[in-house]
């Protein structure tokens, strides 16, 4: 057995095993066990392994504050709050009540990643859901999908955006100048497919919960937290300034003004953030590593920059954002974020922005087509495995192709309009 070919066996039994959770072992367990193996055998060096983790630095600090922010605002309850005023503004609507849900999706993933909305606002929905006597399915696959359709609109809307761009992607204003008509396409269209979808769920008349009692300090403090976080974070994009640092800054900083602000102990504050994401994310780097030494990744790009010359940018680009999408729900949206990274890499300066921006659209909302797509869905099972629900990979297959695929057409469609 040749060195790449078993490079390839240990890669992909990783990368399912970190989908697939056999034995109910964490996701990081299974990457880190696969970033050993190749260490173990001999087909990556502890030097080379130690570089690959290295060069994740940034996404790792991004990581890090987004789920120290995160976390501070679901202890104060503020999530509980935006979903329980959203039922009372229902006021006994389904259909206004999904309307609502989706909304408070979509702020909360454009200004704190789709982790955020699958992991916080997923259990205050249910919450919401319960107690307004809806079913709460419908409400909980919006939280799903929202947390994908809506996660291009800014840089710090998904961790899979610094992957992709290498820790660098565009300024803000290019940003939205690139990605916000097909962001604006996504987030509409997913929408419509899900009403349509559930069309049948959201009928009848819900009830009025209760107002809930004022807002808290403790959650006051977190709103102002989260708002200048997020206005540090928008400052540094403007600037075209790493991301991590800030945002660690900002998460550290909210933290330690709630820990003053209710006299509470960082440690216990801190113990609700899912570290286990760290090492995953690292393991994946090395795995990634490994396979780029396979001579894989060059060929890819030969053959992106071969297409580019053919066939032309935006053909393309539909072609590659399509591709990625569907590839995604095969190996997860992380390691394909890395293997678009390195591929990518290896075209600059040649190919088009608008191919990159193509291939980065497939990764974000490619995953809504399947349970194993990103982190973020899988996260989402959890959540809802905690309440008690249950969605099976073949229910959620048949949802995400009625709702992703027409999704991903009209972004990538308006990808290409805007050079026009």
């Amino acid at each position: 057995m040749t060195s790449d070919v078993l490079i390839w066996l240990i890669a992909l039994a990783s990368v399912f095993c970190v989908m697939l959770r056999p034995r109910c072992w964490p996701e990081a367990i299974w990457a880190l066990l696969g970033a050993g193996a190749l260490v173990g055998v001999g087909l990556l060096s502890v030097a080379d392994a130690a570089k690959a983790v290295a060069n994740g630095w940034d996404v790792y600090l991004f990581l890090i504050g987004m789920m120290v922010l995160s976390e501070v605002a679901r202890q104060e309850g503020l999530f509980d709050l935006l979903a329980a005023a959203a039922a009372r503004f229902a006021k006994g609507s389904a259909h206004r009540l999904f309307a609502l849900v989706y909304g408070v999706g979509v702020v909360v993933t454009v200004f704190l990643s789709n982790d955020a909305t699958a992991v916080v606002l997923t259990p205050a929905v249910y919450a919401a859901a319960r107690a307004a006597g809806a079913a709460p399915l419908p409400y909980l696959f919006a939280c799903a999908f929202v947390a994908n359709a809506a996660s291009f609109v800014l840089p710090i809307s998904n961790p899979a955006n610094l992957v992709v761009f290498g820790g660098r992607p565009p300024a803000l204003l290019d940003w939205i100048s690139l990605f916000g008509p097909a962001s604006g396409a996504s987030i509409i269209v997913t929408y419509v497919a899900l009403r349509l979808v559930f069309a049948g769920d959201l009928r009848g008349r819900l009830a009025v919960p209760k107002p809930r009692p004022p807002m808290s300090r403790g959650c006051r403090v977190a709103a102002v937290g989260l708002a200048g976080g997020v206005a540090v974070l928008l400052g540094a994009s403007a600037l075209d300034v790493p991301l991590g640092l800030p945002t660690l800054v900002a998460g550290l900083a909210t933290a330690a003004a709630m820990c003053v602000a209710e006299g509470k102990g960082p440690l216990a504050m801190l113990r609700g953030v899912s570290w286990s994401v760290l090492p995953l994310v690292a393991g994946l780097f090395v795995i990634v590593e490994a396979l780029a030494r396979t001579g894989a990744i060059e060929a890819l790009a030969g053959l992106l920059g071969a297409a580019e010359q053919a066939y032309g940018d935006a053909a393309t680009g539909v072609g590659a954002g399509t591709i990625t999408a569907f590839a995604v729900n095969l190996m997860n949206n992380l390691p394909a974020g890395l293997v678009a990274a390195k591929t990518l890499a290896l075209t600059q300066p040649s190919v088009s922005p608008l191919i990159t921006g193509a291939v980065m659209v497939g990764v974000d909302l490619g995953p809504n087509l399947s349970v194993t797509g990103s982190l973020a869905t899988i996260l989402w099972l959890l959540a809802l495995r905690r309440e008690g629900q249950t969605v099976g990979a073949l229910r959620f297959l048949r949802v995400g192709a009625l709702v992703m695929t027409p999704a991903l057409a009209a972004s990538l469609a308006a990808l290409v309009l805007i050079r026009f």
